[in-house]
């Protein structure tokens, strides 16, 4: 009888486990299903949310505008409905600080800075809203990210310097002939002062030398490049948007006096400028947009999604600007010639 008794009470204990067991997976199942129905309501109401987006860029110029051509692009193939706050500070450093803190007034969602001095004052207008750069040469000396890697804080963005665009652009300066090379450039700009540092490091190695002219503001462009004329023999401009922004009267410097005008991007080329070891900035502008769409749709942190480099880098040469200066095009230069 006590033997019958135990037996009914293990079958009794099991019993009892059974039914705990299979009380707890219905629980976790109906979790996950609930997690999975939050996740899908997320993502269908921010597929419905019509997001807020602020642009700010230092000055209109074709690079910059290209840029923002290619991000608004991304965010649409992205499937993201939008609406932008688009500003320019006209090359005016203390509208720059403005527009930043108004969209951060505005509540936008996310900021989509275009060059380095618009970048700097949208993250230190904001530690939380997400900011997406582009056009920036030196995103770390310009103390906007920790590391491509690892950009840190709410902000990221795509580089506008692939790594071998001056090694390739001062050996092509030293194929040309070029000896003495002059770059006007705003002293004001940390994106130019890191490139002016680069260029200089690496034309010692080649034996090239490099003449600066430093100017303030777009209206000072022409004299400065005038007064590299009889020092130098070619002209290399990078992209420092203060010039960039007046390039065509460094182009009619050029022009006049024969000196070959290399410079950083190739809208410059389309220009007039010779040539210009680079890549679209519509190309980078879309990568930023890309990057974007991972925060708003996908809910990442800025942190989280590294910086990134230019894809491609080609030479482009103007074919015009080359017979103007009696230059012949050699086939091993493996130039696309427009």
């Amino acid at each position: 009888m006590r033997k019958n008794l135990m037996k009914l009470s293990f079958l009794l204990f099991g019993l009892l486990l059974l039914l705990a067991a299979c009380g707890t997976e219905e629980s976790e199942t109906s979790s996950n299903e609930t997690t999975k129905g939050e996740a899908a309501d997320t993502a269908n109401a921010d597929s419905e949310k019509t997001f807020k987006i602020g642009t700010t860029q230092i000055v209109e110029h074709p690079s910059l505008d290209a840029a923002k051509e290619g991000f608004k692009k991304a965010i649409e193939d992205a499937g993201i409905k939008a609406e932008y706050v688009d500003k320019s500070a006209n090359n005016d450093n203390s509208a720059n600080m403005t527009i930043a803190q108004q969209l951060v007034g505005d509540n936008v969602d996310l900021i989509f800075a275009n060059s380095t001095p618009s970048a700097q004052a949208a993250k230190s207008a904001t530690s939380d809203i997400p900011v997406i750069f582009t056009s920036v040469t030196d995103a770390v000396g310009a103390e906007l990210i920790e590391s491509m890697a690892t950009p840190g804080a709410n902000v990221t963005g795509t580089i506008d310097l692939h790594p071998e665009t001056m090694p390739k652009t001062v050996a092509f300066l030293k194929e040309l002939g070029a000896k003495n090379v002059g770059m006007v450039f705003n002293a004001g700009e940390q994106n130019s002062v890191a490139q002016i540092a680069a260029v200089k490091e690496i034309a010692a190695k080649e034996g090239v030398t490099i003449v600066e002219a430093a100017v303030s503001a777009s209206s000072e462009v022409r004299q400065a490049a005038e007064s590299l004329v009889g020092k130098v023999d070619a002209f290399y401009i990078i992209t420092d948007n203060t010039v960039v922004s007046a390039l065509e009267s460094v182009i009619e410097v050029a022009d006049a006096n024969k000196l070959p005008l290399v410079v950083g991007e190739l809208d410059s080329v389309e220009r007039g400028g010779l040539a210009a070891y680079g890549f679209e900035y519509y190309d980078i502008g879309y990568e930023a947009g890309q990057m974007a769409a991972q925060i708003l749709l996908e809910g990442k942190s800025p942190s989280e999604v590294p910086a990134a480099y230019p894809a491609n880098l080609k030479l482009v040469i103007n074919k015009a600007t080359a017979e103007n200066l009696g230059l012949e095009i050699k086939p091993e230069w493996e130039a696309e010639v427009q």
